[in-house]
């Protein structure tokens, strides 16, 4: 799956999706000198997108999104993307980028590093600079290191600061649920947690690989881990709840994803997922049935 495959032009619009992202395994290595972490973690797209169209323009930069409290114009990632596309193709040019957020804001789910990834695809196409898939990626890695994810897709194995992807086998299709609880997570907190915690759980992303080749869900959802969890759910024990509460629906699997709070489950069953999902929704809102993406 690549996000620049999914592009319709029409005439000098383009109408882009860009998909969330789940973590199967999420693990932390260390911490770098400059103040990164090196991280090593199985990447996955799901079907959950928000809606981007950007229209071609002689010059200047627009952003409008259909939630208020977003970043505007400047501060806005989908903004910082137009301006480094420009950039790095030493061209002159505009966009006006009207972006229908689905996917939740802040939520562990690479959404705004998502839109990012669509507006560097969408402009590719028109001013038809016909960029590498590594130039396109190399573009998105100064906005965030999930935006070359967000850009190629898929099954991904992350390394480094999570820019050195290398594709995996495609995940089986499976029904993901996923649920955002009503609270803020900042991620250089849980990092620096993270960096001063010696009892932590790394995940076997190895055993995980070699279930994906197998197309084994079921080692796969069992395996699922996430080595910021633990840190997050002891400041926030609805994650724990919400886990528990999938695991009695008939989820075969569920772990946190990213830096949070979202957390997804698996399911080999749609109308337990189904069940699962009507159960969710009017204590939380923010809750979306939905299968992985390849």
């Amino acid at each position: 799956m690549r996000l620049y495959d999914d592009i319709v032009l029409n005439g000098e619009r383009a109408i882009a999706r860009s998909y969330a992202k789940i973590n199967i395994t999420l693990d932390v290595l260390g911490r770098r000198p400059n103040g990164y972490h090196d991280v090593k973690m199985i990447m996955q797209t799901t079907g959950l997108f928000d809606l981007l169209i950007v229209d071609k323009e002689p010059y200047g930069l627009s952003v409008t999104t259909n939630l208020k409290y977003l970043p505007p114009a400047e501060k806005n990632i989908a903004w910082k993307a137009a301006s480094a596309f420009f950039e790095y193709c030493n061209i002159r040019g505009g966009a006006k980028m009207l972006i229908h957020k689905n996917v939740p804001v802040a939520a562990g789910l690479a959404g705004g590093s998502g839109n990012a990834a669509a507006v560097i695809c969408a402009l590719d196409k028109l001013y038809n600079t016909h960029l590498s898939d590594e130039d396109l990626c190399k573009i998105g890695a100064k906005l965030g290191a999930d935006v070359p994810f967000c850009i190629l897709g898929g099954t991904q194995l992350a390394e480094g600061i999570g820019e050195q992807l290398t594709e995996l086998t495609p995940m089986p299709k499976t029904t993901v649920l996923l649920v955002k609880p009503p609270i803020n997570i900042s991620t250089a907190k849980i990092y620096e947690k993270i960096d001063s915690c010696e009892d932590l759980k790394h995940p076997d992303t190895d055993k995980v690989i070699k279930a994906i080749n197998k197309g084994d869900i079921k080692t796969i959802a069992a395996n699922l881990s996430n080595v910021m969890e633990a840190v997050t759910e002891r400041e926030n024990p609805i994650i724990t709840k919400i886990k528990e509460m999938m695991m009695r629906d008939g989820a075969i699997g569920c772990v946190m994803s990213g830096s949070g709070p979202t957390v997804f489950g698996i399911f080999d069953d749609d109308a337990k997922a189904k069940t699962s999902a009507d159960n969710f929704y009017n204590p939380y809102k923010e809750v979306y049935l939905t299968r992985t993406y390849n």
